[in-house]
Parts: structure tokens; sequence; C-alpha cells
């Protein structure tokens, strides 16, 4: 089997060499291959020089030309992995990649199509914020409503979700509202989320954090849109780009 990391990342000098390598570290167990694909959303605080200079076989860097938001990233990501699942992995070391092997052990016993990190399972999810914890006790428990689903931890970023999966999505969403759409289509396409727990070190808004209220409003409307199937047109630049792959410069 094989995995296929996809590491988002914007303006994350600080992290993002520590991130792929701790990536590149993790022994993800017997007959596992593994694939990087570093997605840069058009950094300008120096990452990108820090990601021209990786030269290494089991790594693919792919650059956009403009900001796009992180869930473009994730779809560019998806259109070129070549593994039988992908991971997203995010590059501000909020979520442990050595907990990668947590998920490559139950999907290589169970085929599962969805495995999620619950930040709560285990323990009552961390965060620097209180607003930060009832809005994603609000999310997940509209999700779960809305779908018939019972997540504990519908916001998390840790997502591994078999290939033939993935593609069968048709997933429309480029900022973090994708992380909602995801889950939704999954559950409405009949297939079961796996929760495993996992550990996560927040961080502050001081510190590079740059999920807000914006991002809760829209993860709202996307579940509602997936709910009564309202499945808005991509945008015609969108789809060319994906399609073609010129999304790197």
């Amino acid at each position: 089997m094989k995995l296929s990391v996809i590491i988002c990342c914007y303006n994350e000098v600080a992290t993002i060499q520590d991130v792929i390598q701790k990536t590149q570290a993790v022994d993800l167990g017997p007959g596992w291959d593994r694939e990087i694909i570093v997605v840069d959303n058009y950094s300008t605080d120096g990452t990108r020089d820090i990601l021209q200079k990786i030269d290494h076989p089991e790594i693919q860097i792919i650059y956009h030309k403009r900001n796009m938001g992180k869930g473009m990233s994730i779809r560019t990501g998806i259109t070129r992995m070549t593994g039988s699942y992908f991971f997203i992995q995010d590059a501000d070391n909020e979520y442990d990649p050595f907990e990668q092997r947590k998920f490559t052990d139950l999907a290589a016993k169970t085929n599962a199509p969805a495995i999620f990190g619950s930040r709560v399972l285990g323990g009552e999810i961390k965060s620097k914020y209180k607003r930060t914890l009832m809005g994603n006790r609000f999310v997940t428990w509209l999700h779960n409503i809305l779908f018939n689903d019972h997540l504990t931890d519908v916001a998390t970023a840790s997502k591994m979700v078999r290939a033939d999966v993935a593609h069968s999505l048709n997933l429309t969403c480029t900022g973090f509202d994708l992380d909602f759409e995801m889950p939704d289509k999954i559950a409405m396409s009949g297939h079961k989320i796996i929760e495993i727990p996992i550990n996560y070190d927040p961080r502050t808004y001081a510190e590079g954090k740059k999920i807000g209220l914006k991002d809760a409003i829209k993860a709202v409307q996307t579940m509602l849109r997936d709910r009564l199937g309202f499945s808005p047109a991509l945008k015609a630049a969108e789809v060319a780009e994906l399609q073609s792959g010129k999304v790197a410069g």
C-alpha cells in the first residue's frame, strides 16, 4: 500500500522544514510506501525559499501561482496523488506527523474508506480560545444532525481517505470549508468514517493560527448546501488549472 501525504502550507517558514523532516522519519509500518506532496499556497514569508532547496525523490513540491485557499491545495494534492490513501498533514506542527502510523496500521487492518483523527476522543479538545472550542462542538453537532453521523471532531485537520473514495467525492470548496465538505460527502455516499484519538498542540493567532469566525460561518453554509443538495458550479479558471496541472509557477 502507498500513502500520499499532502502537506498544505502558506507562510509557514518557521515550521515547514521540521514538519517535512518529521514526516519523512515516520515508520508507516510493513507493506507501506510513501510519497510527500507539498502544496505551497503562494507563501511570501520565505517558505518558498526553503522548499526550493529540497531535492528528494520522495517529495513533490507544487507552487500555486496565487493564494487559492487550503481546500484548493488539498484538491491539488489529490489530483497528483498516486497512493492508495491520502493523508492531510498540516504544516504548522499543531498535529504530530508521527501519529500517521496510527492511521496506516488501522487502514492496513480494515481497508477503511476514511479515518479521521479526533482531538476529543480520550479527553477534552485542547484550545487556546473558548470560542474555538464552542465552535467545534457546534459544527460537529450540526454535521451529525444533518448527515446522521456520529463524529466527535468534524473540524479535525487529520483526515485519511482511500483514493477511490476521494476521487468520487466531487469536492468543490477551496478554503477551510473543504474540511466540512469532505465528511459531508463521505457520509452521503454511504461510507463510514472511523475516528481515532490524536494529540493536538494548538497555537495562537499571534503564532500564526489562520482559521477564524468567517471560516466557521462558511462551514455551516457548506453543510447546509451539501444537505440541501445545492452544488455550485466550479469556477472555470479553477477547473482549468486543476485539469491541466497549471497550478505551479
